[in-house]
């Protein structure tokens, strides 16, 4: 799940090297925090946040064929 994050976000922002994910795993919950440069987030989060929650729409739906549950969150 980590490296479909990963590509999606990657293929987002124009500095790359800036991408920074972090997995914090619980009992039932994984939750990953993604880190981007200030210039990028916008484009992570998009217009009133639709391409961040298109992001977690994607891998909740990995996360379901793993029994997991998974949020993201931006961290700026």
């Amino acid at each position: 799940m980590k490296e479909v994050l990963e590509t999606i976000i990657k293929n987002l922002v124009d500095d790359k090297e800036s991408v920074e994910i972090r997995e914090v795993e619980e009992e039932k919950t994984i939750t990953y925090e993604v880190r981007v440069s200030k210039g990028d987030m916008g484009k992570v989060i998009g217009r009133q946040g639709k391409i961040a929650q298109s992001i977690r729409t994607v891998i909740k739906a990995v996360a379901n064929r793993n029994d997991k549950k998974v949020t993201v969150e931006f961290i700026g």
